[in-house]
């Protein structure tokens, strides 16, 4: 299935006495980028996070936000900084004595001072942190991904139509073509005709006939419109393949890119000229789908 590169998924969740929030978004990129954000004694999930989400996720570039709640059942120590704690009270009673100001130190006073308090957590379980996480990135990436498939649902149907409609005009250009060339022959001819006219000089209808083929041979589009046919086949068959094909529908669009312009070049008619001008136009548009898609 088609997915988008644009993405978002959250999941907020308590598992193991703890809360546990995850956040999935991406945006498109040429290649599978990466970066985590994860509270600073838990950077032990980054490569983790990334192993799990690269195996689901092929390209973009992918933003993970990770938040986790203290547990209520994890045991801490407060640790007292006896020497700090008492250099701060020896300060205020020299302040006290020194400018004659009572000395109201109380507890929670010193207490507050930078350091004095130290809180120490016991070791958590990794294991079971990671296990815990990675349940939660589930379901954020469950929800990140729908919103990837139903996007690039609709990008599909997008290029899709897109596609029937260069087909329509390439098949007008290649109704039209033909005409093309017996219109410059009948040109040819009534200008001939108007340069000898007076004298009497048969028209050499060889000549014209050599003149009207090297015309028909110039502007000769057979051969691209064929492969552009071609090309818009294996854009179908890559857009209904379920692996992902942004890169191979970038190397098609190119392809699609240069026949199209292989054919302006060719055209010497104002009406093929400007469905031409349609065809390249529906190309952009195309191109500008799949650069977002995975």
């Amino acid at each position: 299935m088609i997915k988008s590169m644009t993405g978002f998924g959250r999941c907020e969740t308590e598992l193991s006495g703890r809360a546990v929030t995850v956040e999935v978004k991406s945006v498109n990129h040429r290649y599978f980028e990466f970066a985590c954000r994860t509270p600073r004694s838990y950077g032990f999930l980054d490569d983790k996070l990334k192993s799990y989400i690269s195996s689901r996720v092929s390209r973009g570039k992918i933003d993970v936000f990770v938040s986790i709640g203290a547990s209520n059942d994890t045991p801490c120590e407060v640790e007292i900084n006896h020497s700090l704690a008492s250099g701060y009270l020896n300060a205020m009673q020299k302040l006290s004595e020194t400018y004659g100001i009572p000395n109201d130190a109380s507890t929670v006073a010193v207490s507050r001072f930078p350091d004095v308090l130290t809180v120490r957590k016991a070791a958590e379980d990794e294991d079971q942190i990671t296990a815990d996480v990675l349940t939660a990135t589930r379901t954020a990436l469950d929800s990140f991904i729908a919103m990837r498939e139903a996007e690039g649902c609709r990008m599909k149907e997008d290029i899709l139509s897109r596609a029937d409609r260069i087909l329509e005009l390439v098949g007008e250009i290649e109704e039209r073509s033909p005409q093309t060339v017996a219109e410059y022959e009948q040109r040819l001819l009534d200008r001939i005709r108007q340069t000898l006219e007076g004298f009497r000089v048969e028209i050499d209808e060889q000549r014209v006939l050599t003149e009207v083929a090297l015309f028909s041979d110039k502007v000769a589009v057979a051969e691209e419109t064929v492969r552009l046919r071609s090309h818009i086949g294996q854009l179908r068959e890559f857009l209904g393949s379920a692996e992902p094909v942004g890169r191979k529908l970038d190397f098609i669009i190119q392809e699609m890119n240069r026949e199209a312009n292989t054919i302006g070049s060719k055209v010497q008619d104002a009406i093929l000229a400007h469905k031409v001008v349609e065809i390249k136009s529906e190309i952009e548009k195309i191109r500008e789908q799949v650069q977002n898609i995975e």
